[in-house]
């Protein structure tokens, strides 16, 4: 039974010393690199939801580009 215990203790160790790492790692990636996000509406219709369709298109935002100013014409901003 002690075992058991011990074991247990070891992988909820294991799980929060991944997931202490993993949090911060993911919240940087999204924060600096990339994300994704869902448009929804007709605001960017015939380029995304084309046909006047209910579904939501899913898109990749590079917020890498936008930080080295590498923007150009006929790309797609997204503000918040």
């Amino acid at each position: 039974m002690a075992q058991v215990h011990g074991l247990g203790k070891k992988y909820i160790k294991a799980f929060l010393k991944g997931f202490f790492v993993a949090v911060p790692v993911t919240v940087t990636f999204l924060d600096r690199v990339a994300c994704v996000a869902r448009v929804e509406g007709a605001s960017m219709q015939p380029s995304l939801n084309p046909g006047g369709r209910q579904a939501s298109d899913v898109v990749l935002l590079n917020h890498w580009s936008i930080r080295n100013y590498d923007v150009q014409r006929g790309d797609i901003v997204s503000l918040v």
